[in-house]
């Protein structure tokens, strides 16, 4: 065989007969790293990653790299020519050049039209309205242009005010007094006002959709953020809701993903108010962090089940193993520069602890830097050795 006939290669993943393929993913992070990490040897594929810098934690473990913008669309072109399929793993990058590819024939998963909606959290909220999904009450504003009779459609004291675009791993989002607005207000130009909801416990589900329609979601997870990042700090699953409390999310979760007519894989991040009202919150069209105990949580993790919907393989068992919970290892505010997380060793001495550092080089204050998951037999054994353990994730200066 000619040493550069992939199209001609095929193995068998599972009970599938799945051709060498060539994954492009557009951005170098940690979830670019944990997808590659998930290939198995019977899944025939090959990774090249386009990120600025090499010194990013995918480089290390892809088979190729592009150095280049995410915003310039001749460097996405670039990994385009060395791919079969092209993905994400961060959305603030170039969909116009993506439209473009995909207009002259390149598989994007999910589709640039996705990335469209998504991009910009007023077209977010919009879509979720029009297709009749439950949401927030909110409005699209300029924060020069708000007013008090706009702000007094809003219950209580606080509202939610949310950048339309650029915001990630909690940036771009602020919980503010109306007194505040418009004058001290964190944002400026286009903003997304809605409503604070007290109390409201917050939720994910992720959805898989396959290149033939074929869906799969897995069940429900518990979270709770850091108040002043607005990062992750601590999740688990299975959630504490009822049966009938997690049928309805999922089943609004994937009415949700299956209005954007794309395979993929999708984060659906939800509020449970005290009146149990389900409200969806935002998309992640990638994978999420919200998904990072799968790896040792459940049959098939998020990452496998990115790789078999870019391959066109059948999706994976989402089922639970165990109950998994999973802490952020992130950056502490008085360190920067070279670091190492203090007695990684020990804290996985016992067999229920994992750890996954993202090859950072540099810690800087609430920068994640990796995430350690833990497993037990019962919800009620998870939580507090979970808990034993967030106190004993110190990171320390080099």
């Amino acid at each position: 065989m000619a040493k550069n006939a992939r199209s001609k290669f095929h193995v068998v993943f599972g009970a599938y007969l799945c051709p060498m393929i060539r994954i492009g993913i557009i951005g170098g992070g940690q979830l670019g790293m944990m997808s590659i990490e998930a290939k198995y040897q019977s899944l025939p594929v090959e990774f090249t990653v386009l990120e600025q810098s090499i010194d990013c934690p995918a480089a290390a473990v892809a088979n190729n790299f592009v150095a280049g913008s995410l915003q310039n669309a001749n460097d996405i072109q670039t990994l385009a020519s060395q791919s079969d399929v092209l993905t994400w793993e961060i959305e603030h990058i170039n969909v116009d050049a993506l439209i473009a590819l995909e207009k002259e024939g390149k598989t994007i998963i999910p589709k640039p039209s996705v990335l469209k909606t998504i991009q910009d959290k007023g077209i977010q909220k919009q879509f979720f309205t029009h297709n009749n999904i439950p949401t927030a009450p909110y409005i699209l504003s300029n924060i020069n242009q708000i007013t008090p009779q706009q702000l007094d459609q809003f219950p209580g004291e606080k509202v939610v005010l949310k950048t339309r675009t650029g915001g990630y791993d909690g940036k771009g989002v602020s919980i503010v007094s109306k007194s505040q607005l418009p004058h001290e207000s964190p944002f400026q130009g286009d903003i997304l006002i809605e409503s604070f909801i007290p109390n409201a416990l917050e939720i994910a589900i992720i959805v898989a959709i396959g290149q033939d329609g074929e869906h799969a979601v897995y069940p429900a997870i518990e979270m709770y953020f850091n108040p002043k990042s607005n990062l992750v700090e601590f999740l688990f699953s299975p959630a504490r809701i009822s049966p009938e409390i997690e049928a309805k999310a999922q089943e609004i979760s994937l009415k949700c993903i299956q209005k954007l007519n794309s395979p993929g894989l999708f984060a659906v991040e939800l509020f449970l108010t005290p009146d149990n009202q389900i409200l969806v919150n935002e998309i992640a069209p990638r994978p999420h962090n919200s998904g990072h105990h799968t790896i040792e949580g459940c049959y098939c993790s998020q990452f496998e089940q990115f790789l078999r919907i870019l391959s066109g393989a059948p999706l994976g068992d989402t089922s639970i193993i165990q109950p998994a919970a999973m802490i952020n290892i992130v950056g502490p505010e008085n360190i920067s520069g070279p670091y190492h997380l203090q007695n990684e060793k020990e804290l996985t001495a016992n067999g229920d602890v994992f750890i996954h550092m993202y090859r950072k080089s540099e810690t800087r204050p609430h920068r994640k830097l990796g995430h350690t998951t833990v497993i037990a037999d019962t919800l009620e054994e998870l939580l507090p050795k979970a808990e034993a353990l967030r106190s004993q994730l110190q990171i320390i200066a080099d």
